[in-house]
């Protein structure tokens, strides 16, 4: 496992996520003077609920910390969530006292779109995201405002051969199913009961090559309308939650 260094969170509603789930990890808040709307007002008393400290500050050190992101007045001083990396991955599903549920991301680079795999990933209870070392977003401080919340709760693993893991996840007992467009059968065709682990390919690029070739078996998501694709963190949606829908059977 890796310890990183503290970095900045910010966006209101990332904030009050923090603070209601890892309260321990805020080591200060940054508030610009003269905010005093009641979204802020209800952020702080969780604050100081939760024993944070806040300072108010001008928008202009704000902007700085955020290099000009949408902050909404606030910013989190926060430890780094802890990144695991592929040495950990197989202690991780040992300690699971349930059958691995995961979902990989095959070289997924825009740090948007992997908050938003993260946040998907945590409302569909997976235990893990995988993801490559190389080429593919890490854990930033965007991926942490997009996730809101997600990124302190699901594990992020990073793997530095993709190929390799996932033929130790099925020497593991885990079935790899991959969502690609030139699949025959259907997302709403699959069994997904079980220790199983979905794949989803880079933005436009889909799954690579040999990542396709270690899936167990594919599917695609039936589309019904004029466009070709949806965004990754939306097809992950669909496979995760086809699969919840399976178990709740």
């Amino acid at each position: 496992m890796i310890k990183l260094q503290s970095t900045y969170i910010y966006g209101l509603h990332a904030v009050d996520a923090l603070l209601r789930q890892s309260p321990e990890r805020v080591q200060q808040l940054f508030v610009q003077a003269g905010r005093h709307d009641a979204r802020m007002k209800a952020v702080l008393e969780l604050a100081e609920k939760k024993h944070v400290r806040s300072s108010f500050v001008a928008r202009s050190a704000l902007d700085e910390w955020t290099q000009h992101a949408v902050h909404q007045g606030i910013v989190a001083a926060v430890a780094i969530v802890p990144q695991y990396i592929e040495a950990d991955l197989l202690p991780f599903l040992d300690k699971l006292t349930k059958p691995p549920f995961l979902l990989i991301l095959d070289g997924v680079q825009d740090p948007r779109n992997l908050g938003a795999c993260l946040r998907t990933a945590n409302a569909a209870g997976v235990d893990a995201v995988i993801v490559p070392s190389d080429k593919s977003a890490s854990l930033t401080d965007v991926v942490s405002k997009v996730a809101s919340g997600a990124a302190e709760e699901t594990p992020l693993i990073q793997v530095t051969n993709l190929s390799r893991t996932l033929r130790d996840l099925k020497e593991w007992g885990i079935w790899i199913y991959g969502a690609s467009g030139a699949a025959e059968a259907t997302v709403f065709e699959g069994d997904f009961l079980g220790a199983i682990a979905w794949v989803l390919g880079a933005e436009g690029r889909g799954l690579r090559r040999l990542t396709e070739e270690n899936c167990d078996a594919l599917f695609h998501i039936p589309m019904q309308g004029t466009v070709s694709s949806l965004n990754v963190s939306v097809a992950a949606g669909v496979c995760l939650f086809e699969s919840i829908r399976q178990r709740m059977r």
